[in-house]
């Protein structure tokens, strides 16, 4: 709940036993919930309503989880968490690539679904809420209260996730933060992936942001520890 507002989330699941269930347990946790089965009619969906947050299967009939989840992220920044049968790492990191923000494996227990929900829906709010301010890097800029960043003047198109990243190594400017830290302050709860994922991540908004992703400027690894962002002029 935000106030009087109720967060939306949107189901896409071609398994209707599963997607009626967790419409069920969600509307009972005081969500409104909108359901589909295939990426098409998810779509269509969310050109007509807007919505706080996407629950995606990656095998869908059609257009899979995959190309569903790059469609909606040249038009939506809000969460994707995305489930999956599949337990292989490449399926996961291919999920994050194309701007997933979590994901869990079937079958999965509910209450942490709700959980990891509530996690990123709280994240994303209170960003909403606080960042009232920008942040200058030299040629980097980030907007905290749109969500956006500029290189250069140019819009980077940014995800959710990429953008919680950036924001808070942003409130720490010049400072090396470590890996747990990042964990911990935006993912909001424990993590229990490989944590290869936090790289994937970073190199996601590296080629976003860097002249050269492999070379990078801004976004700067610190070995064995985690990352820093400095300003860069030239």
């Amino acid at each position: 709940m935000k106030g009087l507002m109720i967060d939306r989330l949107l189901i896409v699941d071609d398994d209707k036993f599963l997607q009626e269930n967790l419409r069920k347990l969600f509307e009972k946790e005081g969500f409104e919930v909108e359901t589909a089965t295939s990426g098409e009619d998810g779509m269509s969906l969310m050109e007509q309503r807007a919505f706080d947050l996407l629950i995606l299967d990656l095998g869908l009939p059609g257009d899979d989880g995959i190309v569903t989840c790059k469609r909606v992220r040249k038009r939506w920044n809000f969460p994707v968490l995305m489930l999956t049968a599949r337990s292989e790492l490449v399926d996961k990191i291919t999920g994050f690539e194309v701007g997933a923000d979590d994901y869990l494996t079937k079958p999965f227990d509910p209450t942490e679904l709700v959980a990891r929900v509530r996690a990123h829906l709280r994240r994303a709010n209170q960003y909403k809420k606080k960042d009232t301010d920008s942040g200058a890097f030299g040629r980097l800029e980030i907007d905290f209260e749109r969500r956006d960043a500029y290189v250069d003047g140019k819009a980077v198109n940014l995800t959710n996730r990429e953008f919680e990243l950036l924001a808070f190594l942003a409130r720490n400017p010049d400072r090396a933060v470590s890996r747990g830290a990042l964990f911990k302050s935006v993912w909001g709860y424990d993590m229990d992936f490989n944590s290869n994922s936090l790289d994937v991540y970073i190199y996601r908004i590296r080629k976003k942001i860097e002249k050269d992703p492999n070379d990078p400027l801004f976004l700067q690894t610190m070995r064995g520890y985690g990352y820093k962002l400095v300003a860069v002029e030239d």
